[in-house]
C-alpha cells in the first residue's frame, strides 16, 4: 500500500525513534505553549470578572473581534512553517531566511487594515445589537488592546522559524514568561495595587500589550544570540522585499487563515444555537466545549509539529519519510485522544462539577446537561485530532486549498445540517447540535487523510528544485 510507504520500511524500534519520538518532542512543547496561552486569557476573565458584569461582558465582546483578526493573520502567517520547512530540507538557507523575513512585511501590512476594523469595535458592536453603554466600554479596551496584534503576530512568525529548527521549547518558555507578565500586570494596573493607577479594562488591554511585546522580546532576543540561529539572519536585510516569496505566503497562508475561520464560525453558531434551546443548555455548551479545548491543545501541538516534519521531509524529496511523519503523528493523536475520550467517558460528572456551585439550585441541570454533551465529546476528542493532522500533513506538502474545500463543506454543510437536523427535527437539543459538529468534523478528517493516503498519486510531492544564491 502506497500511501502507507515508510511505515513498514523500518523495525518497530527504529519507528519511534526515527518519527514517534521525534514527534512527541516537537510537538508536546508546542501543545503546552497552547495551554500557557489559554492560561493568558484564563487570566484576564478571572481579574476582569472581578469588576463586575459589565465589564467582563465587555471584554468578552472585544476579545471575540481581537481573536477573529488574530486568527485570520495568524492563519496567513502558518504559511511560513511549511515554506521555511520546504527549504531546510532542501538545506536552502536564503529561502528559508526569505520566508520568514517576507513573513514580517505580511505582518506588517496585515496589522493596517485589522488595526481600522479593531478601532471602530463599539460601533461594530452597536451595529450588531449590542448594548451601547457595554459596546461603548468594549472600544474602549479594544483602543489598547488592538496594539498587542503587531507583536502577537510576529511571535507567530518567530515561532513557525524556531519549530522549523525543532527548536519548540524555547517557545513554550517564551510564552510563559508571557503569560507570568500578563498576569503582574492585570494584578497592578487593572485594581491599582502598590501605587500603580487603578485602570480597570485599560489596565488589562495594556497588561496584554506588555505580555505580547515581553513574548516577542523573548524569542528575538534568544534568536539573535543563539549561535546556531543567528546564522540564519532572519532580521537582516528586513527592508529588503521578496515579492514572489510575499505573494507565496499569501497563497499558501489565505486557505489556512479561511479554515481556522471558518472552524471557530462552526463553533460559535453551536453556541447560538443552543442559545435558542435555552440558557441552561448554554451554560453546559460552555463547560463541555472548555474541557473539549483544553485536551484539543494535544493535537494542536502535534499538528504543528507533523506540518514541519512532513515539509522537512518534502523539501528533502524523502517520500517514504513524508509518509512515516505523517502517520506517527496521526498515531500519536489518536492514541492522547483516546486516552482523553476514556476520561470523558469515565469520569463526566466530576470533570463537569469543577465548574459549578452547588449551592445554585440550577447546578443539578447544568450538570445532567453537561454530562450529556461530554459523553458526545468523547467521540468528538479522535475525529477533532483526526481532523486536525489529516488537515496539516497536507499543509506540510503546501497543499492548502482542497483542505479549505473540505472544511468549508465538512464544518457549514454537513456538521450545521447535521446540527440543526439532530438538534431541532430530531428533538435531541443539545446532544443532537454536539453530534452534528462530530459529524462535520468526521468528514473532514476522512477527506484530508485518505487525500493524504493519495499523495504521490494527486502529484503533492515534488522532486526538490535548486534554488538560485541570491540575496
Amino acid at each position: 500500500m502506497a500511501g502507507f510507504s515508510g511505515l513498514t520500511a523500518v523495525s518497530a524500534a527504529g519507528f519511534w525513534r526515527s518519527d514517534i519520538r521525534p514527534t512527541l518532542m516537537l510537538g508536546m512543547p508546542l501543545a503546552g505553549a497552547q495551554l500557557a496561552q489559554m492560561a493568558i486569557n484564563t487570566t484576564d476573565v478571572l481579574m476582569i470578572g472581578r469588576l463586575g458584569a459589565e465589564e467582563l461582558a465587555a471584554s468578552v465582546l472585544a476579545f471575540n473581534v481581537y481573536m477573529m483578526t488574530w486568527f485570520f493573520g495568524m492563519g496567513v502567517i502558518q504559511a511560513v512553517i511549511p515554506l521555511a520547512a520546504k527549504a531546510r530540507g532542501q538545506k536552502d538557507l536564503r529561502e528559508m531566511r526569505r520566508a520568514v523575513r517576507m513573513g514580517f512585511w505580511v505582518v506588517s501590512i496585515y496589522c493596517i487594515p485589522a488595526w481600522v476594523v479593531m478601532f471602530f469595535t463599539g460601533d461594530l458592536l452597536v451595529y450588531l445589537g449590542q448594548e451601547a453603554d457595554v459596546s461603548a466600554m468594549a472600544g474602549t479596551y479594544m483602543r489598547y488592546l488592538q496594539w498587542s496584534l503587531f507583536p502577537a503576530l510576529l511571535i507567530m512568525a518567530i515561532r513557525g522559524f524556531l519549530t522549523v529548527m525543532e527548536m519548540a521549547k524555547i517557545v513554550l518558555y517564551a510564552t510563559i514568561c508571557g503569560a507570568i507578565v500578563n498576569a503582574i500586570l492585570d494584578y497592578l494596573l487593572i485594581f491599582g495595587h502598590f501605587g500603580f493607577p487603578r485602570l480597570e479594562l485599560i489596565g488589562a488591554g495594556i497588561a496584554s500589550v506588555g505580555s505580547s511585546l515581553a513574548t516577542f522580546i523573548y524569542l528575538t532576543v534568544y534568536v539573535l544570540r543563539h549561535k546556531r540561529l543567528r546564522r540564519y539572519n532572519i532580521f537582516g536585510r528586513l527592508w529588503r522585499s521578496d515579492w514572489p516569496v510575499f505573494f507565496q505566503i499569501w497563497k499558501v497562508g489565505l486557505p489556512i487563515s479561511i479554515t481556522i475561520v471558518a472552524e471557530a464560525g462552526l463553533f460559535a453558531a453551536s453556541a447560538i444555537m443552543i442559545g435558542w434551546i435555552g440558557t441552561l443548555p448554554l451554560a453546559a455548551h460552555g463547560i463541555a466545549l472548555q474541557l473539549s479545548s483544553l485536551t484539543f491543545m494535544v493535537p494542536v501541538g502535534l499538528s504543528q509539529a507533523a506540518m514541519t516534519r512532513v515539509g522537512l521531509a518534502a523539501g528533502r524529496g524523502d517520500k517514504e519519510a513524508v509518509g512515516r511523519a505523517g502517520w506517527s503523528a496521526l498515531l500519536v493523536t489518536l492514541s492522547f485522544m483516546f486516552a482523553f475520550a476514556v476520561l470523558f467517558w469515565t469520569i463526566p460528572e466530576q470533570l463537569v462539577s469543577l465548574y459549578l456551585d452547588f449551592e445554585n439550585p440550577q447546578a443539578e441541570a447544568v450538570l445532567a446537561l453537561g454530562v450529556s454533551y461530554l459523553i458526545v465529546a468523547a467521540l468528538f476528542q479522535l475525529v477533532d485530532g483526526g481532523q486536525i493532522i489529516g488537515v496539516n500533513n497536507l499543509r506540510g506538502l503546501g497543499d492548502t486549498t482542497i483542505p479549505l474545500i473540505y472544511a468549508l463543506v465538512g464544518y457549514w454543510v454537513i456538521g450545521i445540517a447535521l446540527a440543526l437536523s439532530l438538534g431541532f427535527g430530531a428533538g435531541w437539543d443539545g446532544v443532537g447540535i454536539w453530534c452534528g459538529l462530530a459529524g462535520g468534523l468526521v468528514t473532514v478528517a476522512i477527506l484530508a487523510n485518505l487525500r493524504f493516503y493519495r499523495r504521490e498519486a494527486l502529484g503533492l510531492i515534488q522532486e526538490p528544485v535548486k534554488k538560485s544564491r541570491t540575496r
